[in-house]
């Protein structure tokens, strides 16, 4: 999966910088989302030195390719697990167990940017998790 997100950078102008590799590596490992901070602790102890202002700037690049997103509810930042999928990305987040499954639906993306304009206003990014109970959670 690195390698599909270093060929993303690439064909979109971008080089495939060492800092770039060594946070898609992290971030490509990591089950959940995870912190610039937390990112820059596991690079040390791997003997990898990175300022946290590259990785905040790596992080923000690539959540505008849709390589990463950051979740809101907790700061953290996860790796695209639909790459190019179309529609805006979506978490549901379960509260017992903390899985977390992205999807993305195009016809919610469209409906809530013609609310959007139906109020005047011009939507740039969505954003958005569901919490509640996995199937396995609920069930228990």
């Amino acid at each position: 999966m690195v390698q599909d997100s270093i060929q993303t950078l690439q064909a979109q102008g971008y080089k495939a910088t060492r800092p770039r590799k060594l946070v898609l590596e992290v971030l490509e490992e990591s089950e959940k989302p995870i912190s610039p901070y937390d990112i820059q602790g596991i690079l040390r102890t791997r003997g990898k030195q990175i300022n946290h202002v590259t990785i905040y700037r790596t992080l923000d690049l690539l959540c505008r390719l849709n390589l990463a997103h950051k979740m809101m509810s907790g700061g953290g930042f996860l790796k695209c697990s639909l790459n190019a999928a179309e529609g805006c990305h979506r978490f549901m987040v379960c509260q017992d167990c903390g899985a977390i499954q992205e999807f993305a639906n195009k016809e919610l993306c469209r409906e809530e940017n013609q609310l959007a304009r139906d109020l005047g206003f011009h939507t740039e990014h969505h954003l958005s998790e569901f919490y509640g109970l996995c199937s396995g959670c609920y069930e228990k």
